[in-house]
């Protein structure tokens, strides 16, 4: 069996789930620089010249090393062909015009009847068309588009209509297997406006139009190339650790999720008082707010699905518990980001900040974690969609070595 024969038979998206781990080896660019992708293939070879019959044994191994340079310098520098390099610009067009259709389902002219002119309904129904039609675009060619810094975000949004579905399918837009959206045009015209509004409402940051729109912003950003060669570089390709806050704010989680930041202050005799050290508390809390709102200033224009995914989680769990950090003096404002009114946390009760903390602290520590460790290795932004247009992302399992 010739050695491509072997490659694609045990491709990532084959059946031979025994050789994922090989493919993924030879897959990674750092093991063609660090010379082990080079070593497995001339191993490779050897063992076929090992049961050849040819008499020169010499011309085996120059014939041999021409195969192995000429597969590294195809691994290193992959040809695009012209479907790709069209996919290519398919995408980066598509998503400049699907970022305009999510901008008119936001603006609320659209759902507004014009004097003389078109009903709410009509402009509604033709926006959505408008809509439907650009994101197919865009799913369509980044399934064929290399330019990775873009077909992240792309996966993202995917996995985001898929979270929305039932909500999507209400108003007349279905999910398709293959990631596509369906439009039903008559659902649409009798549906309740105002649910399509709230859908895309940018008041709301964790809307769908809201998210949507945050994930093309980033995938519309400049790439170094648009149809030719693969651009697989991201901020995370350097060696050197990348300062987003996250470390930081996995720290200040734990101390906060932590009994030690809660031990009463000791008298000048050394006996334990009733008194928190609050001035200590505040700190660490003014410090985790920094730390917050900077890792999602740094870190949210990552095209990486781990640091995606994780900040994500992060969001949604602090939306959850807005009433309970207001409790304490915390806000969050329409963008996500969080403040501190000093005087309010100063009067509130230690006890019940720690018990918060607890659950809240940790949660936010773990996944502040994972988005610093995403952050600073070489971890794929989206290895494949799946029929529900979600991508894969390591299980839990996976960090338990660096949280």
């Amino acid at each position: 069996m010739s050695f491509m024969n072997f490659w694609n038979s045990n491709s990532l998206y084959g059946s031979n789930n025994s050789s994922t781990n090989l493919y993924s080896l030879f897959s990674e660019r750092n093991a063609i620089k660090n010379g082990t992708y080079k070593k497995l293939l001339k191993s490779y070879y050897s063992s076929l010249n090992g049961n050849s019959d040819s008499t020169s044994s010499a011309g085996r191994r120059r014939g041999t090393n021409n195969i192995i340079d000429k597969l590294l310098q195809e691994k290193m520098y992959p040809t695009v062909s012209k479907e790709t390099q069209e996919a290519n610009s398919n995408l980066t067009s598509g998503i400049s015009s699907l970022k305009s259709s999510v901008s008119t389902l936001q603006s609320e002219k659209t759902y507004e009847d014009t004097e003389n002119g078109s009903t709410a309904a009509e402009k509604v129904v033709s926006a959505m068309k408008s809509y439907v039609t650009n994101y197919n675009n865009v799913v369509t060619a980044s399934k064929s588009s290399t330019l990775t810094n873009k077909t992240a975000y792309v996966a993202n949004m995917m996995s985001t209509t898929s979270k929305f579905e039932k909500d999507l399918a209400e108003i007349g837009v279905n999910l398709k297997s293959d990631g596509t959206l369906q439009l039903d045009e008559t659902k649409l015209k009798n549906a309740d406006l105002s649910k399509v509004q709230k859908l895309f409402s940018t008041d709301n940051i964790q809307s769908y139009g809201s998210t949507i729109a945050s994930r093309i912003k980033f995938a519309g950003g400049s790439s170094s190339t648009t149809t030719g060669t693969t651009n697989n570089s991201t901020s995370t390709d350097t060696k050197k650790p990348v300062s987003s806050g996250a470390s930081g704010l996995k720290t200040d989680g734990e101390a906060l999720a932590s009994s030690e930041l809660y031990a009463k202050v000791k008298d000048k005799d050394g006996n334990e008082t009733d008194e928190y050290n609050v001035a200590k508390i505040l700190s660490t809390a003014k410090s985790f707010v920094s730390n917050y709102n900077m890792m999602f200033d740094k870190a949210a224009s990552s095209s990486n699905s781990g640091v995606l995914s994780n900040l994500s989680y992060i969001r949604n769990k602090t939306a959850n518990s807005t009433k309970a950090l207001k409790e304490f003096g915390f806000s969050v404002d329409k963008n996500g980001r969080l403040s501190l009114d000093e005087d309010t946390f100063k009067k509130a009760d230690m006890s019940k900040v720690q018990d918060f903390f607890k659950d809240y602290g940790s949660y936010i520590a773990s996944n502040a974690s994972r988005v610093d460790y995403y952050m600073n290795t070489n971890a794929n932004a989206a290895s494949g969609y799946t029929s529900k247009a979600s991508y894969n992302i390591p299980s839990v399992s996976d960090y338990n070595s660096f949280i």
